[in-house]
């Protein structure tokens, strides 16, 4: 019974989901999207995994990123992207700690690769690829102390939904992983894309 209603639910999403693709797929062509949302930043976890004195220390702030959209096919794309994060770290100090703080001051300069399950009305992505934070990072934790200005590689990792019958409003969780500063800078952002071709 519960085989035979799980089947049957299966058939109802798939019929739901693949029967008109072709209205509500990505597009392919060229496109420019700019995105804002808020940003945030975190010591690199992993660090100080294990260490028993670790505290969590986060940042809050602004985001804004712009996109020019090379849409290759209707689930893969390029997308060279330039932006700007700037979070900073609340100012208390609890149990006469000192001021642990993780704050990212930079602008965002790079490139990444999408690729998207190419579904009407609401279509998931995952993106990552290559890019490089030029600015001021503290990361400043039990076992961190790093605090530089300067340009560092970063790696970006993107997850999100498109939505809409021509999926030109996105919202996303972008996360730029920056090993060099032990930190992790991001967002929760929203956006939107229109077409120059």
């Amino acid at each position: 019974m519960i085989s035979t209603l799980r089947s049957f639910i299966l058939i109802i999403i798939f019929t739901f989901v693949f029967s008109n693709p072709a209205k509500g797929q990505p597009r392919v062509g060229n496109s420019i999207k700019a995105s804002i949302g808020f940003g945030l930043s975190t010591s690199n976890k992993m660090e100080g995994y294990g260490n028993q004195n670790e505290v969590d220390v986060d940042g809050g702030g602004f985001y804004a990123q712009g996109e020019y959209i090379f849409g290759i096919t209707k689930w893969f794309g390029l997308r060279p992207y330039a932006g700007l994060v700037i979070t900073s770290t609340d100012g208390g100090n609890p149990h006469n700690q000192p001021n642990y703080k993780v704050t990212t001051e930079a602008f965002l300069l790079g490139g990444k690769a999408r690729i998207c399950a190419p579904i009407p009305w609401i279509a998931p992505f995952i993106e990552t690829g290559i890019g490089t934070s030029i600015g001021s990072f503290q990361t400043f934790t039990p076992s961190i102390n790093y605090k530089k200005n300067t340009a560092l590689l970063h790696i970006p990792l993107s997850f999100g939904l498109l939505l809409g019958p021509k999926h030109n409003i996105e919202i996303a969780a972008t996360y730029y992983f920056t090993p060099a500063a032990n930190q992790v800078s991001g967002a929760l952002a929203a956006g939107f894309s229109f077409p120059i071709d």
